[in-house]
Parts: structure tokens; C-alpha cells; sequence
């Protein structure tokens, strides 16, 4: 391994993980999507989000909520739910530049797992939703990823080769994947930021394999 360049290391890695996927010797790589959402347009992102890390071989969206009164299918979050993820995606609509109080409550109370170093080295990524076009999403994104960062994760942007990030004229940015509401409060999101939503599922996922 040591005479490898670092895009040969990368393939002889997937190729060992694939190996011992079939063989059934590893488990697929559990990523976390931790949202809280109050009119739907947050879980909408989230699925989308979902549909990314499912894409990838040997990785498997888990959704969980912040507080039982997201509008969300999924259970709420416990801290085992994150002490035991591979990597981790959070979202919220954007309240003043930030993310909603229920998420930042979950970091908050998130001591334990910052004191033994449960998700340091672990990839993370941040979605988010605004009610306006310039009503903060990389602002919200940013505050997003100030607690991963303090939990010593690796950061996982929206590639730069994503087409939809040049065409979208509504949410999507580097920083995280985004949607825009606008004054009707329109849940559905498009089919850009569908795409970078995808995008940034398959990035994590794809990071946590490599990582393993």
C-alpha cells in the first residue's frame, strides 16, 4: 500500500469494501439524518437527502427528528442514535441566520458523546429551508456546522462538479443543501435542489466508506 498513489489507494480500498460486503464480514455504513421541521419542507429535503445515501453501495440513511413536535414520520433522535452513526446530516429552517431551537437543544445536551470523542473524524453535512430567497440560508448552514465542528467532524460541502449548484435560481449552495419556500410556504422542492440534496446524501455516504 505504501508504493500507491492516493487515487490507487482509494480504488483498492472499495475494492476491499466491496469484497467484504458480499462477504458479508462489514455492515453498511449507518448515516444519521437528524432534521426538525415545521411545515414539511425540511423532511421533504431530508428524504431527498436520504435518497442520496441509499444511492451508494454499503450505506443506509437513518432519519430521526429533534423533538416530537417536527413534522416528520421518523422517531426522535436519542444521543445512542448519534453516538453509533458513521456519519451525520442535520437540517432546519432558518430562524434569523440560525437553526431552530429543538436541533440546537439536541447539541446542547450533547456533552456525553463531545467528552469520549463519539463522532470525531466522522463526516457531516447541514441542509437547511427559508421562507425568503435571501432569508439566510449559507448564514443558517454555517451556524450548522459550528457544533459538528465541535465535535471534531469532517465537513462535507455540495461538490463543486454538481451541475444543478451553477442552474438552481431558488435554494442549493456549497455550504449545504437548501430550499426556498417563499411567501406561499411551497413544501415541495424543485428538482435542483433535489439533485444537490442527492448530492450531498452520496458525499457523505461516499466519505464515510472511505474513511472506514
Amino acid at each position: 500500500m505504501g508504493s500507491l498513489t492516493g487515487a490507487d489507494r482509494w480504488l483498492f480500498n472499495q475494492v476491499i469494501i466491496r469484497y467484504e460486503q458480499k462477504s458479508g464480514k462489514i455492515l453498511s455504513k449507518n448515516i444519521l439524518i437528524l432534521y426538525w421541521s415545521k411545515n414539511g419542507a425540511t423532511k421533504n429535503l431530508a428524504r431527498a437527502v436520504a435518497r442520496g445515501v441509499d444511492s451508494v453501495d454499503g450505506a443506509e440513511a437513518t432519519l430521526r427528528v429533534a423533538a416530537d413536535d417536527s413534522d416528520g414520520d421518523a422517531p426522535v433522535v436519542e444521543l445512542d442514535d448519534l453516538r453509533g452513526c458513521d456519519g451525520l446530516i442535520i437540517g432546519s429552517p432558518a430562524y434569523f441566520g440560525n437553526m431552530a431551537a429543538p436541533l440546537k437543544a439536541v447539541f446542547d445536551n450533547s456533552t456525553p458523546l463531545w467528552l469520549n470523542g463519539a463522532l470525531c473524524g466522522k463526516p457531516g453535512g447541514v441542509f437547511t429551508s427559508v421562507g425568503s430567497l435571501h432569508g439566510g440560508h449559507e448564514s443558517t448552514l454555517l451556524s450548522m456546522m459550528l457544533p459538528l465542528i465541535h465535535h471534531g467532524m469532517l465537513i462535507c460541502s455540495v461538490p463543486c462538479t454538481e451541475a444543478a449548484l451553477e442552474k438552481t435560481t431558488s435554494g442549493g449552495t456549497p455550504y449545504g443543501a437548501s430550499h426556498h419556500t417563499g411567501v406561499r410556504q411551497v413544501t415541495e422542492i424543485n428538482e435542483d435542489e433535489s439533485a444537490i440534496c442527492f448530492a450531498l446524501g452520496r458525499r457523505v455516504a461516499e466519505t464515510a466508506i472511505s474513511l472506514s
